[in-house]
C-alpha cells in the first residue's frame, strides 16, 4: 500500500524520536521526513537500532544548523518548513496516501520572520483550501473548534454566521467521508458561561451561534446547540452526540486532553488528504534523555492509516 508520510518536527525536541519510534514499532510502510544523519543519530541513542525496518524508508531534508536537543535554533526553522512542504506534494501528487505529523515549535518559526500559526493554518495556505477545522480525537470524544490559534480577546469577533456555517458543514461532511458515520450528532456549544444565560451573559449565542444552527439543520446537519460548556461534556450529554464543536481552543481541548493526554490525536479535516497528529508539543525539556513518549504518534500514525484507507 502506498506509504503514510510521517514528519519529523522541531528537530531540537522530542518530534525525531517519537516519529522513529512509531514508525519502527508499526507494520505501516511510512516515510519518515528529515535529515538523515539526524534520524539516525537518534535511532542509535533510542536503542531502535539502525538501519531502520525495511517497513519505513526516510526521504532526507537537510538541516539548516546542527540540531542540539532542547535548545531551538531559528536557522531550522526553515527545515521544519520544507519537511512539512514535502509531506504536502507527496499527498498531492499520490506519493504518499497521508500525513502524520511530529510537533512544532511554533514561536521559532516565527522568531525567524514566516508567520506561523500552527500546522492546521499553515496546511490551509498551501492546499488553497478555505476551510480546515481542527479535530482532536481521544478518550472516547472527537472535540472540534470553531476558531483555532487565536488570543482569546479576538475569539467572539472571529465567529461569524459565515465562519460556523462552514466549519458545520466540513465538520458534517468529513464524519461522513473520513470516519463513516452516516449521519453525525453534533453537540455545539455556547461561547459564554452557561450559553450566555438568555442574554444576559452574552447576547453571541442568540444573534449568532443559534442562527448558524438553524441554518445548518435546514441543509440537513444534525447540530444541536448552543449548549452550556460546562455540561456539554459530562458523559450523559457526550453520549448524545458523535462529535462536539467548541468555540475556542481552551474550552474544548483541556477536557479531551484531561481523558486522552498521550494517546490523542489532532485530525484536520477539509484537507484534500488525511493529516494527522500528536497531541502534545515540542517538549523540549524531554528531547534527548530517552523519556518520550511515542504514543500519541503511534496513535495518530495509525488512525491516518484507517482514514485513509477508508476504515
Amino acid at each position: 500500500m502506498t506509504p503514510v508520510a510521517i514528519t519529523t518536527g522541531e528537530p531540537a525536541g522530542i518530534g525525531p524520536e517519537i516519529a522513529l519510534a512509531a514508525a519502527a514499532a508499526s507494520p505501516l510502510a511510512t516515510v519518515l521526513i528529515g535529515d538523515p544523519a539526524l534520524l539516525r543519530a537518534t535511532a542509535i541513542a533510542r536503542g531502535l537500532g539502525w538501519p531502520l525496518p525495511a517497513q519505513v524508508a526516510i526521504e532526507p531534508v537537510a538541516l539548516g544548523a546542527p540540531a542540539v536537543a532542547g535548545t531551538l535554533d531559528v536557522r531550522n526553522a526553515g527545515y521544519v518548513l520544507r519537511t512539512l512542504d514535502v509531506a504536502i506534494e507527496g499527498c498531492r501528487v499520490g506519493r504518499f496516501r497521508a500525513m502524520a505529523t511530529a510537533p512544532v515549535h511554533k514561536s521559532v518559526i516565527g522568531d525567524a520572520g514566516v508567520p506561523f500559526s500552527g500546522h492546521t493554518e499553515y496546511l490551509a495556505g498551501k492546499t488553497g483550501t478555505p476551510c480546515v477545522v481542527m479535530l482532536l480525537v481521544g478518550g472516547g470524544m472527537r472535540v472540534a473548534l470553531a476558531t483555532t490559534h487565536l488570543p482569546l480577546a479576538r475569539v467572539p469577533a472571529a465567529i461569524t454566521g459565515e465562519s460556523l456555517a462552514a466549519t458545520l458543514d466540513v465538520l458534517d461532511r468529513d464524519l461522513r467521508r473520513r470516519f463513516g458515520i452516516a449521519t453525525p450528532r453534533l453537540g455545539v456549544a455556547g461561547l459564554n458561561p452557561h450559553a450566555g444565560e438568555s442574554g444576559h451573559l452574552g447576547r453571541e449565542e442568540i444573534e449568532v451561534i443559534a442562527p448558524a444552527l438553524a441554518a445548518a439543520r435546514a441543509r440537513g446537519i444534525d447540530a444541536t446547540g448552543p449548549l452550556p460548556a460546562d455540561t456539554l461534556f459530562v458523559p450523559a450529554q457526550l453520549a448524545r452526540f458523535d462529535a462536539v464543536l467548541a468555540m475556542y481552543h481552551d474550552q474544548g481541548l483541556p477536557v479531551l486532553k484531561h481523558a486522552s493526554f498521550g494517546h490523542g490525536v489532532n485530525v484536520t479535516l477539509g484537507l484534500p488528504f488525511v493529516r494527522t497528529s500528536v497531541d502534545h508539543g515540542t517538549a523540549l525539556d524531554l528531547a534527548g534523555t530517552g523519556k518520550a513518549d511515542a504514543g500519541s504518534m503511534a496513535a495518530a500514525l495509525a488512525l491516518a492509516d484507517a482514514l485513509s484507507a477508508g476504515r
